[in-house]
């Protein structure tokens, strides 16, 4: 499902126009996005969580010249299924 679909179903379920749930489907996400890159955990119950994992710095290596690089600490945006979402999933 991509994201016209999904809009299109959120539409249809809630008994509101497509332009209006884009609105809605675009404000959440950029809500989740922004929090998480603020340093928050965004927590839906049933659903999942999202938040960003740090990852220290650390040497690597390149495939091709076998050369060591280093790679600079990052922080990932991780999402965690919840309980109820791992269920539905797993039948």
């Amino acid at each position: 499902m991509n994201k016209q679909e999904l809009v299109k179903k959120i539409a249809a379920e809630s008994d509101i126009s497509q332009k209006q749930a884009a609105v809605v489907l675009d404000n959440t996400l950029n809500a989740i996005v922004d929090a998480v890159a603020a340093g928050e955990k965004v927590q839906l119950i049933g659903f999942g969580t999202f938040e960003g994992k740090k990852r220290e710095a650390r040497v690597g290596r390149n495939p091709r010249t076998k050369e060591s690089i280093e790679i600079p600490a990052s922080v990932a945006p991780v999402f965690k299924a919840g309980r109820e979402f791992k269920e539905k999933v797993k039948g």
